[in-house]
This record gives C-alpha cells, sequence and structure tokens, in this order.
C-alpha cells in the first residue's frame, strides 16, 4: 500500500481555480498581461500597473559582459 502525506498525489488543482479561489477568499487578483479574454486597453491598463508597482520588465541584452 502506497501512502503519500495530505497534499501530495491526487489530482492538481487547475492554475484557474487557484486564481479564483484567491481573488474570493483573499482579494488577490492573478492577471497573465497577455490573456487573450481581455481586450487590448484591460491588457494595457494591466501593464501599466504592473510598471507602476514593481517596475519595468528587465531588458535582456545579449552580447554585453560588463
Amino acid at each position: 500500500m502506497r501512502w503519500a502525506p495530505h497534499g501530495y498525489g491526487g489530482k492538481r488543482r487547475e492554475p484557474d481555480d487557484i486564481k479564483r479561489a484567491g481573488w474570493q477568499t483573499q482579494g488577490v487578483l492573478v492577471i497573465d498581461a497577455n490573456d487573450e479574454r481581455l481586450t487590448w486597453p484591460e491588457r494595457e491598463l494591466i501593464r501599466q500597473l504592473g510598471e507602476k508597482l514593481y517596475g519595468g520588465k528587465p531588458r535582456h541584452q545579449e552580447g554585453r559582459h560588463e
């Protein structure tokens, strides 16, 4: 007989289910800035909020070593 501690094994929750529960129980919103369910203005708002709160995405520069 195989036994696994609670929380290990079994069925994994879908990412959208986890995001929904986070919003409904804790008011935490997790959004993919490229989510195709959103309109362009909505995606742009998400991008602007992310940059305001957390700064811009780091720019990857190939070939530069300093």
